[in-house]
């Protein structure tokens, strides 16, 4: 009821303890609350929490105009309803070092398991658009050091995301990754490789953990679990996948009703009330309204429940 009754700092541990396993974890992304526990009701291992969507939830193209502000409130808001560990975007780290400091410290309140900093131009934009540009070796290492100085908590995942292999190839792309392992990072997001070849290179010249992202419509083919698996990656996350299937239901049913006056025909695609009210654990709200209002009115019988 509420919120999880796992503290940050166990799932933080217990993140940690499933990546040295060398299983293969799949962190779908939740565009709120509700998915977040959806996600965890199906089985998954974490919940990703990404830029794009909440800049598109705000209505905006993600092209760096969110704020760090809004980046904590809806991972707080989405942390703090599920037991899994969360992985959020965080995008450049709003700044340079300090500013990047004080993300992390931010974001650590919030409850997060963990959080990626990438080398991109600041303001960002999204992975897999053309146009990127990247900061040198010099910055990006720097960001990710203040990142890893300032966390409080030795189990929050300090992961660094690379943009280069776009710019200028898988190789720099693996150079890139090994200064960012010596600066600190526990874990690296190879954005934007094209092929299985290119994440088994990246695998082979790097020991710590490895991100594959699978976004749909973008510059990576959407390998399968075992595929990936296969060729060493350790977390996979499905960033904007859950919103497009949501907007997608939203926009035929809205075309279904402005075309047919009702939206009796989609009634059967759409999540019941008994399963809406299973997510949201209504019995244990009743349970625990029982338990605290129930009163005896004078003359009356004795309640039960209490």
């Amino acid at each position: 009821m509420l919120y999880a009754d796992t503290t940050p700092a166990a799932k933080r541990e217990t993140f940690r303890a499933r990546l040295a396993s060398g299983e293969v974890l799949q962190f779908p992304g939740a565009f709120n609350p509700l998915s977040a526990k959806l996600i965890e009701d199906k089985g998954f291992d974490g919940v990703y929490i990404s830029g794009a969507v909440i800049s598109a939830d705000l209505g905006l193209p993600d092209i760096g105009l969110t704020t760090l502000s809004e980046v904590a409130q809806r991972s707080s808001q989405i942390a703090r309803m599920t037991h899994l560990p969360s992985l959020v975007d965080a995008d450049t780290g709003f700044g340079e070092p300090m500013n990047v400091a004080r993300t992390v410290q931010t974001l650590e309140d919030a409850g997060v398991a963990g959080l990626h900093i990438e080398d991109q131009v600041n303001p960002k934009r999204c992975g897999h658009l053309d146009g990127k540009a990247v900061v040198d070796a010099d910055t990006a290492i720097k960001r990710i050091r203040a990142a890893v100085q300032a966390r409080r908590d030795p189990n929050l995942l300090i992961m660094a995301r690379t943009d280069i292999r776009a710019l200028e190839g898988v190789q720099s792309a693996i150079d890139r990754a090994k200064q960012l392992v010596d600066a600190g990072a526990d874990a690296i997001f190879p954005e934007a490789m094209a092929t299985l070849e290119e994440f088994a290179a990246v695998r082979a010249a790097i020991d710590v953990p490895i991100l594959a992202n699978m976004t749909e419509f973008g510059k990576s083919e959407l390998f399968t679990k075992q595929q990936l698996a296969d060729v060493g990656i350790n977390i996979i996350i499905y960033p904007v996948s859950l919103l497009r299937l949501a907007m997608g239901a939203a926009e035929r049913g809205l075309d279904e009703l402005k075309s047919g006056g009702t939206l009796q025909p989609v009634v059967p695609e759409m999540q019941t009330r008994a399963r809406l009210y299973e997510l949201l654990d209504y019995e244990d709200y009743n349970a625990f309204d029982a338990g605290v209002f129930n009163f005896q009115v004078p003359g009356g019988p004795v309640p039960t429940g209490i």
